[in-house]
């Protein structure tokens, strides 16, 4: 993603929900969305209507803020979802959900996805005994992910200090031995019930 020098809160803010950008802090008190559950500036609580274009443009930078995927990064994951057999909009979820960064995050090892990309660059992590310092990383039906020997500890501690998070279904994790194994590719059920995914596909066939 491209450098953001602002406060990512404002994203969450003005996305009207929480997109988990600055790990621990998001699920304490201090969280801005809590706190100011609107837009920010000066006309953030004013209520505008949107255009068809304005939604279809909001859940796509929603999806892309979330995944934390720079603009270009995403239009390419649509082409290649829409090249690939099945429901495109299903895919491109797909795709996300399975990047390296994501699944970390979505097993409960790290805060949020920011901080699984900073892990995962710091090459804490082997996929099928290979260290992967790619966050970007698509995993695979029956990869295996676990924690370097020497980077135990750290990400041990890490955990200590996040909630207990949901089982994901398509993926098996131990805690205790710091693994990840991964069952198949999530289904439309287990992703994001209130990502509206046919409005990104409507915003690139225009």
């Amino acid at each position: 993603m491209a450098r953001y020098r602002e406060s990512v809160c404002k994203i969450c803010r003005n996305e009207g929900k929480k997109l988990f950008l600055k790990g621990s802090r998001c699920y304490s008190a201090k969280c801005s969305v809590g706190k100011r559950p609107y837009g920010s500036g000066q006309h953030g609580q004013s209520r505008k209507k949107l255009s068809e274009y304005a939604l279809h443009l909001r859940e796509k930078q929603k999806v892309r803020h979330s995944y934390m995927v720079s603009e270009k990064q995403f239009s390419k994951l649509f082409e290649t979802a829409a090249r690939k057999k099945g429901v495109t909009g299903t895919t491109l979820l797909q795709m996300l959900e399975s990047r390296l960064d994501n699944v970390l995050y979505a097993a409960g090892f790290t805060a949020g996805r920011k901080q699984s990309r900073q892990l995962i660059r710091h090459r804490h992590f082997l996929v099928n005994g290979r260290i992967v310092d790619i966050p970007s990383f698509r995993v695979k039906p029956g990869d295996e992910i676990s924690v370097k020997a020497a980077s135990m500890d750290l990400i041990k501690s890490l955990m200590e200090t996040m909630p207990e998070t949901p089982e994901v279904r398509w993926l098996s994790s131990e805690k205790s031995n710091l693994k990840i194994k991964v069952n198949s590719l999530p289904e439309r059920e287990d992703l994001d019930p209130t990502i509206k995914e046919q409005l990104i596909v409507e915003y690139y066939s225009k």
